[in-house]
């Protein structure tokens, strides 16, 4: 019986994982874009423009309802300019739907006609730029045809690549289109209308994740919005705990960060322990205090925080390796002082009953070494463990936007506890898994120590050469965790 229960929970679990993940591509970009298509259309004697602003889970969560006052803000930001000349938009017609989504969340689809008298009989050079929404993430596109107007010069495709917001072609998710302007230039008035231009620019990153975690997630965040069954309940914690371990399976986190961390200093289980514990601490009070915020505010884009917290994550990488880099040249220092010249045993050195030391000996440091060295070792202690925090709220300290998603419906739907629940569940996967693949450094950097220490030629051979790798192994580390932490700061600053 209990063997058929395991065999049902599995088969459960594969075919959750299987089901389809509509919510993901319905906003490719992530649940924080705002996606955006500009459709233009010159005519003789003016300018129309349909406006599509398509905004996912959160921003619908954070912004306006009202599709007048939308408009007016989107046509105070999209501005066109005829030689020179400034257009005054006049708003015809607006719309503004909602769209369930993820997590209980709904999506939103706003529409705005703008329309404003243009000389476009005579040949004319037209300037396009948009800086509606630019603080959020998301596809921006720009079309334009003529009606009556030839376009002799358009870097603008006639038709939508992307369906008007409604199908985005696979092949460009990788590099988003970002068309935030444009010029086009006209032939005057033509009997019929005339296009011309390519897909136009490229700029936002799209990301990308195995689709079986993808799945796995609107799975997840589909749960939260059904009937509360102890099955159902069960199946979103399980569910929770495989995302928050396959998240941490992506680049980032910290592994690099750790794996030259235990190359540099001898890693202890109980340091992998404590990487775990932290980032857990770290993730699942990001998330908890970001979704707080981001459902009581609406000015706040929570893209632009996850930068910010990728930074200070950046900083923290850098600090970590600034101070292995000081213990390092500490350690060096240490060691050329013990060995180096001043600490001679001349003759008639004798360490009796009376400890009596003759002529020619000569000691430069003193027998109150071992409490300079018992508050080194103290010192070294609270280094260490600083340095693990460091590592760990590196980590953890940006918060996984899907995990933001299952919070902000839960609370949406009245089940805050829930959303809690399955957040620290969440960040007990990740922990789980970066505290294996700590264990797995430890372990592995115990089997080579061992090797090199063996007995035997090949065992002298590897020692010798593991003492002179030794000795700047520790440097070469924490100069490897600056480099990452820099790097780290400079992808999310970008």
């Amino acid at each position: 019986m209990i063997k058929l229960g395991v065999v049902l929970a599995c088969a459960t679990a594969a075919g959750v994982l299987a089901w389809p993940a509509s919510p993901a591509q319905a906003h490719p970009l992530g649940n924080f874009s705002v996606n955006q298509h500009a459709g233009l259309t010159l005519r003789p004697d003016r300018i129309d423009v349909s406006v599509v602003v398509d905004a996912a889970e959160i921003p619908t969560l954070q912004g306006s309802s009202d599709p007048r006052a939308e408009c007016a803000r989107l046509a105070a930001g999209f501005t066109v300019a005829v030689d020179g000349q400034s257009l005054t938009w006049t708003v015809s017609r607006q719309g503004y739907a909602l769209t369930p989504g993820a997590g209980g969340l709904n999506t939103s689809r706003l529409t705005c006609r703008l329309s404003a008298p243009a000389g476009l009989a005579a040949p004319a050079t037209v300037r396009i730029g948009n800086s509606y929404r630019t603080d959020r993430i998301g596809w921006r596109e720009m079309t334009a045809v003529g009606d009556g107007v030839g376009l002799t010069g358009s870097p603008l495709p006639s038709e939508s690549v992307s369906g008007v917001l409604r199908a985005y072609p696979r092949d460009l998710l990788s590099s988003a289109l970002d068309v935030r302007s444009a010029t086009i230039t006209t032939s005057g008035t033509t009997a019929g209308s005339s296009t011309s231009g390519s897909a136009g620019a490229v700029g936002v990153s799209g990301g990308g994740r195995p689709e079986w975690l993808g799945a796995a997630q609107s799975r997840v965040e589909e749960v939260v919005g059904e009937r509360m069954a102890p099955a159902v309940v069960g199946l979103a914690f399980l569910l929770a705990l495989l995302l928050g371990a396959g998240h941490a399976v992506l680049p980032g986190h910290g592994k690099t960060v750790m794996a030259a961390y235990f190359a540099g200093r001898r890693g202890r289980v109980r340091d992998a322990v404590t990487v775990g514990a932290t980032v857990t601490l770290a993730h699942t009070a990001g998330v908890l205090a970001l979704g707080l915020v981001l459902s009581t505010s609406t000015a706040l884009a929570g893209e632009r925080v996850l930068s910010v917290l990728g930074v200070v994550s950046g900083l923290l990488v850098v600090l970590v390796g600034a101070g292995m880099l000081v213990s390092a040249r500490r350690n060096l220092a240490a060691r050329n002082h013990a060995h180096g010249p001043g600490h001679s045993h001349g003759p008639s050195h004798s360490h009796g009953p009376g400890h009596s030391h003759g002529p020619g000996h000569v000691h430069q440091h003193g027998h109150g070494l071992r409490g300079r060295a018992g508050a080194d070792s103290r010192r070294t202690r609270v280094w260490r463990r600083l340095d693990l925090a460091g590592i760990g709220l590196a980590g953890g300290l940006v918060p996984s936007p899907s995990a933001l998603v299952v919070l902000l419906g839960a609370i949406g739907l009245g089940r805050a506890g829930l959303g809690v629940a399955l957040v620290i569940a969440y960040g007990a996967g990740m922990a789980a898994t970066l505290t294996a693949i700590g264990l797995l450094l430890v372990v592995v950097q115990n089997r080579l120590a061992r090797a090199i220490t063996s007995g035997g030629w090949a065992g002298s051979r590897l020692s010798r050469l593991g003492r002179r790798v030794a000795a700047f192994t520790p440097t070469a580390t924490a100069a490897l965790v600056v480099v990452v932490g820099l790097g780290i700061g400079a992808r999310a600053f970008a």
